[in-house]
């Protein structure tokens, strides 16, 4: 959707016109909040998914399942640290082992 001009009456109200407010998901008596950027005006239907992201990973960061038992995913991720410090020992092994046969020849 491009551009649009709409009319500020005397009382300061801005008419924004129905296509725009249904592109913006915007129902009637909803709320759109403005602020002025780099001296423009910018319209936000609420607060950025960035933002609320954001949030979101701040309340999560310290939650722990109840009981301070450790969560499914921190066993998995346990799991595969302990599985890959396996496999690099056996590649290193290998790799010894390679070695040592080569210098006998």
């Amino acid at each position: 959707m491009g551009a649009v001009t709409v009319k500020v009456d005397a009382n300061g109200a801005l008419v924004v016109p129905k296509e725009t407010l249904e592109a913006l998901g915007i129902p009637d008596g909803g709320e759109l909040r403005l602020m002025v950027v780099d001296g423009a005006l910018r319209g936000s239907t609420g607060p950025s998914r960035l933002a609320a992201l954001r949030r979101l990973q701040r309340k999560l960061a310290d939650a722990k399942p109840a009981g301070g038992e450790p969560s499914v995913l921190d066993e998995l991720i346990a799991d595969r640290r302990a599985e890959a410090a396996r496999e690099e020992a056996a590649e290193r092994a290998w790799e010894e082992g390679r070695r040592r046969g080569h210098a006998a020849e």
